[in-house]
């Protein structure tokens, strides 16, 4: 019973202090001193029956202080994890050089399935002179990978003009060869407007990419924002479309393509941000010929919330989505029974009951954040 249970405890590996980070390291660190060289399987237990594990919970509340000590390590720990396929990090934490070098160069690399909760500073990994981005590095050996979620800097308007100058390497991004993911099919890159790392990943070909979550920069010109490219370039056989800016203070938004169902014919969800584009219909897609209607398969459209200029975007675009069934109103809830006609029927909730009376005759309905009709409220 012990040699089946033990196995499945380490399978999943989730911690929730530094100071339990390192006690795991050094007992994995300690088996593996006393592994022999006599045995078949060359790697030491219990690291290799670890396949996920979790550091975001006690990441998020981390001091910055203790970042080197975290990043010391896991520079130690990632050699030890032969079998790891899962690795969810913090958004807010970043991977050392040495740490990423640890988890690239290691046995196993290819077993990493799913990379979540991933920070990238383009200008802290892509500012040496020679070599290659550690990320796009450490991507060039996870060749089954189907899950990557990565969070990088954004971009302050006011300092719009430096963050031109800084793109002058991004010019050339026949000098970034294309990486090996066959496997990919969810991808997030938020608060990216470009990176070498953007430019790797926009040259490689994603057949089995079916869901992407973006952050954006459509009034950025290229090669300074990419995002609007990728959408263009990887659009074609997506299935979800989720546009996302991270919240910050002041949170600043920046436009969306408005050519997005056009260059996604196969889509069926799709998330918009602030502020809200004007989406156009071409008469002719990839898929379609110049002599048959244009009829989009979208089946769920989210919006942060209702306003009376998108209904006209909205309206427009009906007759050629026969599919769509719901409307979701991202950040807006609808208000619990008791409350008065007046508070039911002002502001963003009356724009929502209008809306609601509007899409229940043609057949779709309109959900609030909880995915909640009106009547369940």
């Amino acid at each position: 019973m012990t040699e089946v249970a033990i196995p499945l405890l380490y399978s999943s590996v989730c911690l929730h202090s530094e100071n339990s980070l390192q006690k795991f390291t050094a007992h994995l660190h300690s088996a593996d001193q006393m592994w022999d060289s006599i045995r078949r399987i060359p790697y030491s237990t219990p690291g290799r029956w670890v396949q996920v594990l979790d550091l975001s919970e006690f990441l998020v509340e981390l001091d910055s202080s203790a970042c080197y000590a975290i990043n010391a390590l896991l520079t130690q720990l990632f050699p030890l994890l032969p079998s790891l396929a899962k690795l969810t990090l913090y958004s807010g934490f970043l991977l050392s050089r040495r740490a990423l070098a640890s988890l690239t160069h290691r046995d196993g690399s290819s077993n990493i399935r799913a990379l979540g909760g991933i920070y990238y500073d383009p200008f802290i990994y892509s500012a040496v002179a020679t070599g290659e981005d550690p990320f796009v590095q450490l991507l060039r050996v996870c060749v089954n990978l189907e899950l990557l979620e990565v969070t990088g800097v954004g971009l302050d308007d006011t300092d719009l003009e430096s963050h031109f100058d800084n793109t002058e390497n991004l010019k050339t991004p026949h000098m970034v060869a294309p990486l090996y993911l066959p496997h990919l099919r969810s991808l997030t890159l938020l608060s990216m407007p470009s990176s070498l790392l953007m430019h790797a990943l926009l040259h490689t070909p994603l057949p089995r990419l079916r869901t992407l979550s973006l952050t954006p920069y459509d009034d950025i010109p290229f090669p300074a924002s990419l995002s609007s490219l990728f959408l263009e370039k990887h659009g074609q056989y997506l299935h979800a479309i989720f546009l996302f800016t991270p919240k910050s203070w002041p949170t600043r938004y920046h436009s969306s393509p408005i050519t997005i169902l056009h260059t996604s014919p196969r889509l069926r969800h799709l998330s918009l941000e602030y502020p809200l584009p004007a989406l156009t219909i071409a008469s002719q897609t990839p898929l379609t010929d110049a002599s048959s209607p244009f009829i989009h398969p979208l089946q769920i459209l989210s919006i942060p919330r209702p306003n009376s200029d998108f209904w006209v975007t909205l309206e427009r675009l009906l007759p050629f989505l026969p599919s769509l069934q719901i409307i979701r109103t991202r950040d807006v809830r609808w208000l619990r029974r008791g409350m008065t006609f007046r508070a039911q029927e002002t502001g963003v909730q009356g724009e929502m009951r209008e809306w609601n009376r509007r899409l229940t005759r043609r057949g779709i309905r309109l959900l609030d954040s909880n995915w909640k009709e009106l009547q369940d409220v």
